[in-house]
């Protein structure tokens, strides 16, 4: 696309010329996991000395692992299983575990269909109504399984939600949206209020997702307990392909990153930045890091589990719209237990088990005791990183 600029009748055609400005011009580079590669320095440390435990958002992780609120990746059992495995799992307020008695049984259905009816399944299953008694049972019920109780909800949605959960002993209220914004225009109603919202509520509230330096601040400034970091990245997320909006993942969270570091700089707050979604191996997860998130939501990774609720499935929370879905239901595969994947033993050489193994020996290999350390990695431009000298893997 061209801007235009009136030239007169007067004006010499080199300065007509002139006037003609390409958008392109003004494009500037961004970054995906894909073409950057984190640079040893002049240390290393043992793996075992690496410290991947925080606090976030008042709950204490000792992996900085987060499962998506996706309906084929977390339920009760995967929340307590993560629980035990040093994790925090996320529900999806708004997804079959809170609108059936018995929601394996809509589970079973999507994950079986015939891809050309799997899309109207999933907007006929998701067009019964959330239950207040099954919201209330699913908090109870991951409390027992020994999982502090994280929740998720979307903008319009969390005015209701967000006092019933709180007053019903959840621990974490996430507000997430296809795109986040600190200010949102609308004719007809009243849009969630985010200052409004993260005051009153008496548990923390964090807020998803955004790519933008300046949005994060504000987010912030508006009282977020953290920022989640991703639009479109997903492996079941088909937002860049249908609305044409994204920004690669490294360059996101390097530029929320930025923001929570001057946030913090200027107020004494922290606020924890979560890469949410785009990373598949343990060396994607370890660059979300080093560019500086804080946590990593991962889905279709946990999808592949034993113990997932999508049966080898999964598909992403925009994928139920009857009218313009932005997600698919993939086949992912299932490939063992939960705690194998995070810790291995890996039995595989791709790097997509053993996941937080990866991510202690890359931090001891680069010197970082804590994630905060990882941050400070140097991370260099490399688009060659993945292919250089592997044309014999290559031909198998």
């Amino acid at each position: 696309m061209i801007e235009r600029q009136a030239a007169t009748e007067t004006e010499p055609i080199g300065a007509r010329r002139r006037a003609f400005r390409s958008r392109v011009d003004a494009i500037r580079p961004t970054y995906g996991f894909d073409d950057v590669s984190l640079a040893p320095g002049t240390e290393t440390v043992e793996p075992d000395d690496v410290e991947l435990g925080q606090a976030f958002c008042g709950i204490e992780l000792q992996i900085p692992i987060l499962a998506a609120a996706m309906d084929a990746v977390v339920d009760v059992r995967v929340a307590g299983e993560l629980a035990r495995l040093g994790g925090l799992a996320i529900l999806n307020l708004e997804g079959v575990q809170t609108r059936y008695e018995d929601p394996d049984a809509q589970l079973a259905l999507i994950a079986t269909a015939p891809a050309d009816r799997v899309q109207a399944l999933l907007a006929e299953a998701y067009g019964a109504p959330i239950r207040d008694d099954l919201v209330a049972r699913r908090i109870e019920q991951i409390h027992e399984a020994g999982s502090r109780a994280a929740v998720a909800a979307t903008p319009a949605a969390a005015r209701r939600w967000g006092p019933f959960c709180a007053e019903h002993g959840a621990d974490l209220f996430l507000v997430q949206s296809q795109v986040s914004s600190a200010r949102h225009l609308a004719t007809g109603y009243d849009p969630l209020s985010l200052a409004e919202f993260t005051r009153f509520m008496p548990i923390p509230v964090a807020v998803g997702n955004t790519t933008n330096a300046d949005a994060a601040f504000a987010l912030m400034e508006q009282g977020a307990a953290a920022v989640f970091v991703g639009v479109g990245p997903g492996a079941a997320c088909t937002t860049r392909e249908v609305l044409g909006i994204g920004v690669p993942q490294v360059t996101a969270i390097s530029d929320v990153a930025a923001a929570r570091d001057a946030f913090h700089a200027e107020t004494g707050r922290y606020v924890p930045v979560v890469a949410d979604g785009g990373m598949r191996r343990g060396g994607e997860l370890a660059k979300a890091i080093a560019a500086g998130a804080d946590a990593l939501m991962i889905g279709s990774p946990l999808a592949r589990a034993e113990e997932a609720p999508g049966r080898g499935t999964n598909w992403g929370m925009a994928a139920p719209s009857p009218t313009l879905p932005r997600g698919t239901r993939i086949r992912v595969g299932t490939i063992g237990p939960l705690e194998r994947i995070l810790f291995g033993p890996a039995r595989v050489t791709d790097g997509s088990e053993n996941l937080v193994g990866a991510v202690r020996q890359s931090m001891a290999a680069l010197g970082a005791r804590t994630i905060g350390e990882m941050h400070r990695v140097e991370m260099v431009y490399a688009p060659a990183v993945a292919t250089e000298g592997k044309s014999w893997q290559q031909r198998g």
